[in-house]
């Protein structure tokens, strides 16, 4: 499963929370490149990952949590 990360509304984003999240929900992203893609989505632009469908329902609650608005690219 695909998923554009479009933003995160959070008034005081976690970096780390936000690249630990995307590290762990996506099937093919290292730390060190979750580090990149968190300061690229906190500077407003939108960042597309990769999946695994067995992890879809608690990594898609994890980024509410987080306050990351995302669209399913499927």
């Amino acid at each position: 499963m695909k998923l554009n990360l479009l933003s995160c509304d959070a008034q005081r984003p976690d970096r780390r929370a936000i690249a630990k999240c995307i590290a762990e929900i996506s099937s093919n992203i290292d730390e060190s490149l979750s580090n990149e893609l968190t300061d690229i989505l906190l500077e407003g632009d939108a960042v597309d990952i990769e999946m695994e469908d067995r992890k879809s329902g608690s990594a898609l609650r994890a980024l509410r949590k987080l306050s990351i608005d995302y669209e399913i690219m499927e």
